[in-house]
């Protein structure tokens, strides 16, 4: 099978203009960089370069801060729900850990690939991992 040459990179690429931007890119499994291309090729492997902008992204190490992330987060969704059904609902232990427990799967799956995302786009931004950091140019000031 022919090796296929990476795309070179396009002159045109909206960089985010913030981290938040960068991160919501991520969460959204978009590429960090140009926020066009999917990030992940499979649920959880992101691509090695991304199809638009040809970002170098074989160097992330995300490890498990994403399930870290994703633990935290649907912790903090369930407490409420497991609260209000202890003490409102007049429902056994069984009954209650047959509704929290296929919820916390469920979050935990919908979470977990805008988490990883996320954690991209945190070290693409910083430059972390083989990542160049990329900024948009500093507007000039008209003072001087």
């Amino acid at each position: 099978m022919p090796q296929i040459p990476p795309a070179a990179p396009r002159a045109d690429i909206a960089l985010p203009a913030s981290f938040g931007a960068a991160l919501w890119r991520g969460a959204r499994c978009r590429c960090p960089r140009c926020g066009e291309a999917p990030l992940f090729r499979k649920w959880l492997k992101p691509h090695d370069r991304c199809p638009a902008c040809a970002l170098d992204i074989s160097g992330q190490r995300a490890d498990d801060f994403p399930a870290y992330v994703s633990i935290f987060v649907t912790g903090h969704l369930l407490a409420p729900v497991l609260i209000i059904l202890a003490s409102d609902f007049a429902l056994s232990s069984m009954a209650i850990l047959a509704i929290i427990l296929p919820l916390a799967v469920i979050f935990m799956l919908v979470t977990l690939q805008p988490a990883k995302g996320g954690v991209i786009a945190l070290q693409w931004w910083h430059g972390m991992h083989g990542f160049r950091r990329e900024r948009l140019p500093e507007p000039q000031d008209e003072l001087q």
